[in-house]
This record gives C-alpha cells, sequence and structure tokens, in this order.
C-alpha cells in the first residue's frame, strides 16, 4: 500500500467516523478515485470535496486533527509509532513498536479536543482499567494507560487482520459455520468479562476483530460498566449507551440493572448482520432504529437467507427477545446451543425458552389460530369417515330403539 492509498484510506474512515460523510457517499467517492485516469491523481479528501459531502472547511480541521495527533503519539515515550492504523469519533489508534519488548502494539490516542475534557478523559482511562482486567485469547489484551505531552494514551495488542464490519461493508454473507465459530469465541470472551464483573455494552462488528491465523478478538471496552459500579449506573440512569442497530432495549430505556444478557443481545444483532447481510432493524434516524428495537417483531433470519437452518434461527431469536428475561440467562447457556448447532444437533434451550413462552402465552388466554396448511387431506378425508360412521351408528341406535318401543 502506497504513502497516498494510506492517506486516502484513513482520511476516509476518519471522515465517515467522524459523521462527516454516510457511507453512501464514501463508497460514491472510492468508486470514482478507483476509475479515476492515473495521468491525474487525485486524492480522497479532493474527491469528498469536490462532490459536496465534505466541506473544505471540514476537511481542514480533519487534516489538522490527524498531525495533532500524529505529533503526540510519537512523543509517547518507550514506543516507535510506525503508521496510523485508523480513526474514529473518540480517538486515532497508530501501530508502534515497543522498544523494551521489540512487539507490535496498538496505541489509542485520545484527541486534543478530548483530553481537555476530564469526562472524556475519565472515560478513557476507565476504558484501561476495564480492559486490564481481563486476561483472555479471544479478548484483545491491554498493555499500558498514560499521558504524554497533554495527550492521553493507550496501549494494547496490536492484532493483524480484520474486522467483521470489513467484511459487511463488502456486502460478504458469512456462512452458517463461519458465523457460529465467531459467535462462540465472541461469547466465550464475554464469558470472561462477566466473570470478573465487567459487562461490554457495546458488542458490535468494529468491535469484533478476526486474526490472520482465524482466531477472533474482542476489542473496544470504552463503554464497559462494573455491575457492581452503582454510582456511575445512576448517573447514566436514563440515558441510552450503546450503538443504536446493536443496542438491547434495557440499555436504549437507560436501565440501572443492565447485566450480561446486554451484550448477548448485541451479539446477537451481529450475528443476525452476518448471515443475513442486514441489520434486525433498519431506518434513517438513529432514533427510529431504538424504536423499533422496543417495539418491532424481528423477521426471523431464516425468513431472509432460506439456507439458514432452524436451529442457528431460533438461537438468534432467542439472543434478540426484548425482555431480557426471555434471553438465555448467561453465556453458558448461549454456548451450548451455539455449540449443539454448530454440531448438528438441536438447540436444547432455545427450544425450551419457545416452549415456556407458548405455556406462558395458553396460560394468559391467547387464542392460537390454526393456519390452513397444517391441515393434511388425508386427516380430513378419516376425520369425515368418523363422523359419518357416527352419524350411521347413531340412526341405527335410534330405529333399535323404536322398534323395542312398538313391541
Amino acid at each position: 500500500m502506497t504513502a497516498e492509498t494510506n492517506y486516502d484510506s484513513i482520511f476516509g474512515k476518519m471522515a465517515l467516523e467522524q459523521g462527516l460523510c454516510t457511507d453512501e457517499e464514501l463508497k460514491h467517492a472510492l468508486a470514482k478515485l478507483k476509475n479515476h485516469p492515473e495521468t491525474e491523481p487525485v486524492t480522497l479528501e479532493h474527491l469528498l470535496v469536490h462532490l459536496g459531502f465534505v466541506t473544505k472547511n471540514q476537511a481542514v480541521r480533519l487534516k489538522k486533527s490527524a498531525k495533532e495527533s500524529k505529533a503526540a503519539a510519537h512523543q509517547i515515550p518507550g514506543y516507535k509509532v510506525l503508521g496510523k492504523l485508523g480513526a474514529g469519533a473518540m480517538a486515532v489508534v497508530y501501530k508502534a513498536e515497543q522498544i523494551s519488548l521489540k512487539r507490535m502494539v496498538a496505541i489509542k490516542l485520545l484527541p486534543k479536543r478530548f483530553s481537555e475534557n476530564p469526562e472524556y478523559v475519565e472515560r478513557f482511562y476507565k476504558e484501561g482499567e476495564a480492559a486490564g482486567k481481563l486476561n483472555h485469547p479471544n479478548i484483545v489484551q491491554a498493555v499500558d494507560v498514560g499521558e504524554a505531552g497533554g495527550y492521553h494514551y493507550f496501549v494494547m495488542e496490536y492484532v493483524e487482520g480484520k474486522t467483521i464490519y470489513d467484511d459487511l461493508a463488502a456486502n460478504k454473507i458469512s456462512k452458517e459455520k463461519d458465523a457460529l465459530d465467531v459467535a462462540i469465541q465472541v461469547a466465550k470472551a464475554l464469558k470472561h468479562a462477566h466473570n470478573v464483573g465487567l459487562i461490554h455494552r457495546d458488542v458490535k462488528p468494529k468491535n469484533i476483530m478476526i486474526t490472520n491465523e482465524g482466531l477472533v478478538k474482542l476489542a473496544d471496552m470504552g463503554l464497559a460498566r462494573a455491575t457492581t459500579d452503582v454510582e456511575l449506573a445512576q448517573a447514566e440512569k436514563g440515558k441510552a449507551y450503546g450503538t443504536p442497530y446493536y443496542i438491547a432495549p434495557e440499555q436504549i430505556r437507560g436501565k440501572m440493572d443492565i447485566d450480561g444478557r446486554a451484550d448477548i443481545y448485541g451479539l446477537g444483532a451481529t450475528l443476525y448482520h452476518m448471515v443475513t447481510g442486514r441489520v434486525p432493524f433498519m431506518a434513517d434516524d438513529p432514533s427510529d432504529v431504538m424504536r423499533k428495537h422496543l417495539r418491532e417483531p424481528l423477521i426471523p433470519p431464516d425468513h431472509i437467507n432460506t439456507s439458514l437452518s432452524a436451529g442457528i434461527s431460533e438461537v438468534i431469536e432467542v439472543m434478540l427477545a426484548k425482555d431480557k428475561e426471555d434471553r438465555y440467562a448467561n453465556c453458558d447457556e448461549l454456548l451450548q446451543d451455539l455449540e449443539a448447532v454448530r454440531n448438528g444437533d438441536a438447540p436444547y434451550r432455545a427450544r425450551t425458552h419457545f416452549d415456556v413462552s407458548a405455556l406462558q402465552s395458553l396460560e394468559e388466554g391467547d387464542a392460537i389460530e390454526q393456519d390452513e396448511e397444517y391441515y393434511d387431506e388425508d386427516m380430513v378425508s378419516k376425520y369425515r369417515i368418523a363422523v359419518v360412521g357416527l352419524a350411521a351408528a347413531l340412526v341405527i341406535s335410534i330405529l333399535v330403539i323404536v322398534i323395542l318401543a312398538a313391541r
């Protein structure tokens, strides 16, 4: 990858993550860049401005922010910055060498405008502390956290590979077995986090990485919260923290008693997206998306991708139950079903959930309508024969009674 190509990639990601352009606008600009004559070199930045997707002032601010963070990254003691990996709305990530151990790491740097805000700084350090409590092969490991030159940084394990989002952005729908393998590894990571008292609260495709060797890594503990942190829970009460397409209903409502089942919902939404190519609930406005999470019935994934097994569809439907009491109680239950489906067996836990729900509906007096497709012609014929037989027997009985009475 040339320096120009790398710059275009980073600039595009930053513009997208900071909401300066939409995904469709970025794809349109990248397509034009790809087909642009080599004799007339042009940058993605120039095209985005020319097409009216990004203003000149926005482009200037974006470049300035990138330069400032790059200069700051080079000031972090003990690390040699090698290049930029990516950028989001809240941080810029660099690839670097940890000089003492001669190993590759990733450094997340909080931009200057956020470094001057105590609330953002506190959340940034909480992410580092949360990651530091975790030690699992399916979780990106924390290395260091600190401050240099007025900038706050978080050093973590460097992962060579891609994210689930990268495949989805390329319109790739995962095969059922591959999706199950990813979900199982993420569920194991979540089980570890939950066991040490942490809820991730932002499980989504961008936060799930796959190494070149196929190992899945859960990343970004930026929204993680300890289950025992009552003070933070009270401070966040009534506020929706998470990503709209993958957020659990109880997170949308700003409930205080969020637990691991919110992460199971996020993983369910991600798994749904992977095997269908679309998010569970779609709308142009984030508030409309969240409203659908709360109220709109889920279209079963095997109704969208008919090649899916009934088993994986049942598992996903339980993971995405709107009431957390109807979901898997914990990751142990979830893993049992995910592994069962991967092995070609029925998801026992999911079917138990469906059976219980059906019984509850009956107890509540819900009417069950018989669909016409459940009728079988042979069965109907047998019923008709039986009815005719009963009628004939009744007539004979009446005749016998009349004859006896006449005597």
